[in-house]
């Protein structure tokens, strides 16, 4: 058998639910998580005679979406309807947009490691979301249909086939679902649906030009599956090719219990589905001058923040990647900055004391019980040197679960650091009396005996000693 070596070839798209309050083409609800069907109307369900009328916010944020993917905004430009037949589509037909997308030939930096990397955007599109088939667990002969999502606006969003590896995939979807959540435009919930992606894979001999045959897959929604699932079917092709087989293209399900694609369906072209041009809906115009209205309502987005807090505030480039990987986790940073000037202290809190018990809870920052104003009187305690940072370190979960005040903590708990010198030195005497072979050793050169001799001190105080005031009494008195 010759073992060949294959290059991957990635392609993705990527289903972004809008958060705007009605769906694509009526006044139904968009709120997830009500009772099945309903939020639902005539329209949404398909009844004869029913006209659609487009959701102009949701026009808007797929404008906003395009600035900030660099696209090129077209106008006019037109729905067309994607004919199948499933039972959770009530039409018989999706409308969704084919030739003429609003937004088309994009581009998003991403950092892979250490590389940086361009990945292309073919097209953002509009179209409306299908519904959902329930499958009963008791009765796997009966499945049921909850029509509340059908019509829910949906931005998906095509990437040329420019990544060659999961690690780029996933830097890919990050990149792009922090985006959408600066923007608001989705909340990027990948459990809920809101955020849902299709890898299109395939492989061909390194050196090859020509793409080889691409497979689907989906039903993936973590960023940890998507990883598992991409790694799982190269392993898969891989195999196949090398033991002289052909890939068929078709679409896999991921199975998270076996760790495995398997099949779904074939794969589906573009004239399977019948497009035309929707007879219903005119080719959507869209003024320039709103679209730079649009523009200048952009916020500052992932990337320019992160270079912001790299020049201004002196952090390092993974620290800033850290903080502005959720909007509101940066916004909290900031924050505490505008109160206690000293960026790095601040970075090394948000980034690990609260980050932990945040991502514990599964909480977003703006969520957090310890506001800024809180996380700063405790990092204004150690700088004063009222307690040590391993006591700040310490409350902190108490400080996060009680809402008690620092200040309350360290005062019930007699936390309060020792930096009186008359008592310090009373402590470091007895110290060095039980230890007298360690003082010797220290007064004959061993310089290093020093530290055996801190920690001696922070036991016998109960760890309320101030550290850099034991270090300078006893450099004195070892001295002789």
């Amino acid at each position: 058998m010759t073992v060949a070596s294959y290059e991957v070839v990635i392609g993705l798209e990527v289903h972004a639910q809008l958060l705007t309050k009605s769906k694509m083409f009526c006044a139904c609800g968009t709120q997830f998580g009500l009772p099945a069907n309903t939020q639902t109307c005539p329209v949404c369900l398909g009844m004869p005679g029913t006209l659609p009328v487009i959701n102009e916010k949701a026009v808007e944020m797929a404008v906003r979406t395009g600035l900030a993917l660099n696209c090129a905004i077209r106008s006019p430009n037109r729905f067309a309807r994607k004919n199948y037949f499933y039972p959770d589509l009530p039409k018989g037909y999706q409308i969704s947009q084919y030739e003429a997308p609003v937004c088309e030939n994009g581009v998003v930096d991403v950092q892979v490691g250490d590389t940086r990397k361009q990945i292309r955007i073919r097209r953002a599109h509009l179209e409306e979301d299908a519904g959902k088939n329930v499958h009963d667990g008791d009765n796997r002969a009966v499945s049921l249909v909850d029509l509340n999502r059908a019509g829910t606006p949906l931005l998906e969003i095509v990437t040329e086939p420019d990544m060659r590896s999961a690690d780029e995939v996933v830097a890919y979807l990050k990149a792009l679902r922090n985006i959408l959540m600066y923007l608001e435009v989705c909340d990027g919930s990948m459990e809920q649906g809101s955020l849902r992606c299709e890898p299109n894979l395939s492989l061909r001999p390194v050196g090859q030009k020509t793409f080889g045959t691409k497979v689907e897959l989906k039903n993936i929604n973590s960023f940890r599956f998507v990883k598992d699932a991409i790694e799982y079917e190269i392993k898969r092709q891989t195999k196949v090719l090398n033991e002289g087989g052909t890939i068929q293209q078709e679409t896999r399900l991921w199975d998270v219990g076996k760790g495995q694609t398997a099949t779904m369906r074939s794969k589906e072209e573009a004239h399977d589905y019948r497009y035309f041009p929707d007879p219903d809906l005119v080719p959507l115009s869209i003024a320039g001058d709103w679209i730079e209205e649009l523009r200048k309502t952009l916020p500052e987005l992932p990337a320019a923040r992160q270079q912001r807090f790299v020049t201004d505030y002196g952090l390092p480039d993974y620290d800033a990647g850290v903080l502005v990987s959720s909007k509101t986790l940066a916004d909290y940073f900031e924050a505490c900055v505008k109160l206690y000037d000293q960026p790095k202290a601040v970075s090394n809190w948000v980034m690990g004391e609260l980050l932990c018990e945040l991502n514990n809870a599964g909480l977003s920052a703006d969520a957090s019980p310890v506001g800024p104003e809180r996380l700063v009187s405790l990092l204004q305690l150690v700088e004063k040197g009222t307690i040590s940072l391993k006591v700040a370190r310490e409350i902190f979960p108490e400080l996060y679960a009680s809402g008690k005040s620092p200040e309350q903590i360290v005062r019930e708990k007699g936390l309060t650091q020792v930096s009186d010198e008359g008592a310090l030195v009373k402590i470091i005497d007895e110290v060095m009396a039980k230890n007298q072979a360690q003082v010797a050793q220290y007064r004959s050169g061993k310089e290093t005996v020093l530290g055996f001799f801190v920690g001696q001190v922070m036991k016998a105080s109960g760890g309320k000693a101030n550290p850099g005031k034991v270090n300078e009494l006893l450099k004195r008195k070892l001295a002789g």
